[in-house]
C-alpha cells in the first residue's frame, strides 16, 4: 500500500511490469497516465498519482525501468547531478546505469508498455474514454510519444520533456500539448525555438510555457537544487485546469 493508491501489474508482450493505480475517492473526471522521471518509479511519482486522483481521476503510473538498477541510486544519484560539485562525478554513473536503455526494442517496448496503460484506462466505464497523459523528464519525452502514437488521447502534458524534431511524426499527434520548460535547461530550451515551428507546419495544438529563473526537473519537491515553488505551483494549477478543459 502507498499513499492512495496500490501497486500491481499489467501485461505487454507476455511479460507482466508493475504499475501503481489510485483512485479517486468521488466521480472519476477521466484516467490519467503519469510517467515517472529517469528514477523510475519512486514515491515522488506515486504521491503525485495521489494529486491527481484527489483531484477525481484514475491514474496508472507504470514503472517502466525495471530492468534497470537506476532505482537502487536513485535517491543520491539525482542529488548529485543537480550539485555543480559533484554533476561531473555523476553523470557517467548514470550513462552506466541507462545501459538496458541503449536496447534497439527499448524504445518500441516502453511505448507499447503505455499503450497497455491506455488500454486499461480507457475501457474502464467510469473513466468514458476520456485519457489523458503526463510526465516529467524521461516521461515528458514519452508523453510526447504517445500523443503522437495514440489518436485517441485527449491531451498531453509533458513537463520538461523531448518531442521529435520531426514534422512527419508531429503530424500524428491529434491532442492537445500543454508542456512545460525551464528558462535555464539549455539542452531544451535551445531546441525549443525549432519545435515550435515544427509544430506549427504540422498543424499541431501545442502551448509551450517556459519559466524564469528554473531548471531541469523544476517540479521535483524532493531534489533541493532542482525544485523551483513559484514553477512548479504555476504548471499544477495550469495543468488541472487543462486537463478540465479537455476531458469533459
Amino acid at each position: 500500500m502507498y499513499g492512495m493508491g496500490n501497486m500491481t501489474e499489467l501485461m505487454y508482450d507476455n511479460d507482466k511490469f508493475p504499475v501503481y493505480i489510485s483512485e479517486p475517492t468521488g466521480d472519476t473526471k477521466g484516467g490519467l497516465i503519469v510517467i515517472h522521471e529517469i528514477w523510475a518509479l519512486n514515491d515522488h511519482t506515486r504521491s503525485i498519482a495521489d494529486r491527481y486522483a484527489r483531484e477525481g481521476y484514475l491514474v496508472v503510473a507504470p514503472d517502466l525501468l525495471t530492468m534497470t538498477d537506476i532505482a537502487k541510486h536513485a535517491d543520491t544519484l539525482a542529488l548529485d547531478l543537480f550539485n555543480p560539485e559533484k554533476r561531473n562525478e555523476a553523470q557517467p554513473r548514470l550513462r552506466a546505469l541507462m545501459t538496458p536503455m541503449q536496447e534497439p526494442d527499448f524504445g518500441n517496448r516502453t511505448l507499447g508498455k503505455l499503450q497497455v496503460c491506455f488500454d486499461y484506462l480507457y475501457n474502464r466505464a467510469e473513466v468514458g474514454q476520456k485519457v489523458a497523459v503526463t510526465g516529467f523528464c524521461f516521461g515528458g519525452s514519452y508523453s510526447f510519444d504517445l500523443a503522437i502514437n495514440e489518436p485517441r488521447l485527449k491531451a498531453a502534458v509533458p513537463f520538461y520533456g523531448h518531442a521529435p524534431l520531426d514534422e512527419p511524426e508531429l503530424r500524428k499527434i491529434t491532442c492537445p500539448i500543454l508542456a512545460f520548460y525551464g528558462e535555464k535547461d539549455e539542452g531544451l530550451m535551445g531546441s525549443l525555438p525549432e519545435l515550435r515551428t515544427l509544430m506549427e507546419q504540422a498543424g499541431a495544438d501545442f502551448t509551450p510555457v517556459v519559466y524564469p529563473n528554473a531548471g531541469h526537473a523544476f517540479f521535483n519537491d524532493t531534489n533541493p537544487f532542482a525544485y523551483n515553488k513559484a514553477a512548479a505551483t504555476d504548471s499544477w494549477q495550469r495543468a488541472l485546469g487543462f486537463l478540465s478543459d479537455h476531458l469533459k
